[in-house]
């Protein structure tokens, strides 16, 4: 199993250089995979690729959903551009099989608000309205294969929908974490999201009727084909280290570099502060290759993100590991993220490990 794990990390690394092609960017579809809705991985902007644990990892490294104990359920909700009206909500469960083995699933959902119905005859928007329609289903597999390996994969299956015109797909993800040190305080991690096959739009909406022939009324429907539209591949690199103050207070720095297939490199440093298992702390800043050569930012967020973790344990009426009492946690997330224009991106979340 663990030639399995490094042939998974050689095989990703390989595919490192395919990657990072400005050329290509804006050109991809499928750009909801990219929206974070969780409430502590979007505290770090996505950054805490080698640090990330529980079914939220399904957001940046499936590999990281492994340190899964038992039964971990999440809920949030995201103010997406705060002002626009659009909004996401995510629901993620995982469960610990025995054995190093996890299972989980999400459902992420996007509601961008409700838009003006035209068409070629009416294009005032005198129709109504619509509203479409983001969908996002999951399921993750994660294996802890030694003390100090995690790996993980992810099958989403992707939904794009309007009243008359839709489009669905596949998309993969594969990631791996290495854990080491007193305390697991050193934590690498690599991953590649959103590898599928090419998606295009179809339905009623793309269909209209032509005459077959100019001498007579007979005519019949006619589907304007559309263009296929690659997904936003992303391979990731990222490292974390945790300074172990005393027993009570944790810092952690962290950095990561994201290589797109069709946007703009990214990379960012990250830091939290963890006072036992009942505060954190968090903030990171990421900047976009586009930045670096002189031009404006692509992205409406500005790269800082800052949040916070309010965690409460209570008696799991189990033993753990060492033969003491267990411990649930319900814990409160929030996060926030500075945009331009609008008024900023607002997640808030609820957990329960049990």
């Amino acid at each position: 199993m663990k030639k399995i794990a490094i042939l998974l990390f050689v095989a990703i690394l390989s595919s490192f250089p395919l990657l990072a092609q400005p050329d290509e960017a804006g050109q991809a579809g499928g750009m909801q995979l990219m929206f974070n809705t969780w409430g502590r991985s979007s505290g770090f902007m996505g950054l805490n690729i080698a640090s990330s644990e529980g079914i939220e990892s399904n957001a940046v490294n499936p590999a990281g959903i492994a340190k899964t104990k038992g039964t971990e359920l999440i809920f949030a909700n995201t103010q997406w551009l705060m002002g626009s009206e659009t909004q996401g909500n995510s629901f993620g469960f995982s469960q610990n099989l025995g054995g190093g083995s996890v299972l989980g699933l999400a459902v992420n959902s996007l509601n961008v608000g409700r838009l003006p119905r035209t068409t070629w005859l009416q294009p005032g928007g005198t129709l109504g309205d619509f509203s479409p329609a983001l969908l996002n289903l999951s399921v993750s597999y994660a294996k802890q294969f030694t003390d100090h390996i995690y790996v993980g994969t992810t099958v989403r299956i992707i939904s794009e929908s309007t009243p008359e015109v839709s489009a669905s797909g596949m998309a993969f993800d594969a990631g791996i974490q290495y854990r080491t040190g007193r305390n697991e305080k050193v934590k690498l991690g690599i991953v590649l999201r959103n590898v599928g096959p090419t998606m295009s739009y179809g339905g009623d909406g793309l269909s209209f009727r032509v005459l077959l022939q100019s001498t007579n009324d007979f005519d019949t429907g006619v589907e304007l084909p559309t263009a296929e539209f690659e997904l936003p591949v992303v391979l990731s690199m990222g490292g974390s280290y945790d300074f172990l103050m005393n027993e009570s207070n944790t810092i952690t720095l962290l950095a990561t570099y994201h290589s797109n297939s069709s946007y703009y490199n990214q990379g960012g440093i990250g830091f939290q502060y963890k006072y036992k298992d009942f505060f954190m702390a968090r903030a990171a800043y990421m900047v976009e290759e586009s930045q670096l050569i002189g031009e404006l930012r692509a992205d409406a967020h500005t790269g800082l993100a800052v949040g916070a973790t309010f965690q409460a344990p209570f008696k799991a009426g189990r033993k753990n590991d060492e033969g003491g009492d267990a411990f649930s946690h319900f814990g409160l997330d929030i996060s926030y993220r500075t945009t331009n224009p609008f008024g900023g991106t607002l997640t808030i979340g609820a957990r329960f490990d049990l």
